[in-house]
């Protein structure tokens, strides 16, 4: 038999959460840089190739072109808004198993698990859809060498003063599609993860830190699976000038397949998935770790 769960703190997993989302950026926003000059990269002109050939050809052109730094582009933005963001993210999922439990031993079931990961990924679009567009903004100006914005602050100003808090919050509904099912997927999944890699009479957290790393390395891959069509909707929606979707990701949709076909739905396919697993793996042991620091710091909250 198990040993009797930790009771659910939702504050908890708002600090735990929020040191998670700093060890992510860290592991993951190199492949993420990548991952958005990839999947916005202009159509080439008759005659000539694609700007990078694949993830590699990107990274080796990344790299000698602006030096490792070019990697960690737009990295301030995420950092402010990932570390509130996994916070909230993280809130968002303690407090939908908390209302689900009747009492604080209950084992909540998968679909219930599913159920609280939705719930955060509603929680934290808020965040998370200005902090996506100005990211890809800052990220593919850098590769279309056209400076329009010094930084994260000045995008900001920018497009407020180009079209109000609208211009900011552009691509929300993208950004929903895309969080609400990928979170239900990521939280479920991890948990699932963590209860088969646990041995026999021992609880899930006393799980040793490769197999933390392994089960949030592939709950990282289970929530991109899911994730990558909205995603790549999102990046062209974001990033595209003001008036081209007029219907909004229904035209992006027709557009993307129209030209590209089906397949460029999973665009930055290979580096989505090369930083999902040591991102999230980084992620969540930040997060079992701080989780056990405040349990030990404060056992009643």
């Amino acid at each position: 038999m198990a040993k009797q769960p930790q009771p659910i703190s939702p504050l908890k997993n708002f600090f735990a959460g929020g040191f998670g989302g700093v060890c992510l950026v860290f592991a993951g926003h190199p492949l993420d840089t990548i991952k958005v000059r990839l999947q916005t990269q202009p159509k080439p002109k008759p005659g000539e190739s694609l700007l990078y050939a694949g993830t590699i050809d990107c990274f080796k052109k990344t790299l000698a072109k602006e030096g490792v730094r070019g990697l960690y582009k737009g990295m301030a933005a995420p950092i402010i808004g990932v570390t509130p963001m996994f916070a909230i993210c993280f809130f968002g999922f303690g407090l939908g198993k908390k209302l689900q439990q009747k009492s604080p031993d209950d084992i909540l079931t998968y679909p219930q698990l599913f159920a609280a990961g939705m719930l955060s990924g509603i929680f934290t679009t808020a965040i998370m859809a200005p902090g996506e567009r100005i990211k890809c903004l800052l990220q593919i100006q850098a590769s279309t060498g056209e400076v329009k914005y010094a930084g994260p602050m000045d995008c900001v100003k920018q497009l407020y003063r180009e079209a109000g808090i609208r211009g900011i919050y552009k691509g929300t509904a993208l950004t929903l599609m895309r969080d609400v099912p990928a979170s239900g997927m990521y939280f479920m999944s991890y948990e699932w993860l963590k209860n088969v890699l646990t041995p026999a009479g021992k609880s899930p957290n006393e799980l040793s830190v490769p197999s933390v790393l392994l089960a949030g390395g592939i709950a990282g891959i289970c929530n991109w699976a899911v994730a990558i069509p909205p995603d790549v909707l999102k990046s062209r929606f974001q990033t595209a000038p003001e008036g081209k979707y007029p219907n909004g990701f229904r035209d992006v949709l027709r557009e993307l397949i129209r030209e590209e076909g089906v397949s460029s739905l999973y665009k930055g396919f290979n580096a989505v998935m090369l930083r999902a697993f040591p991102a999230n793996a980084a992620c969540f042991l930040g997060f079992e770790l701080a989780m056990k620091f405040l349990n030990w710091l404060a056992p009643n909250l």
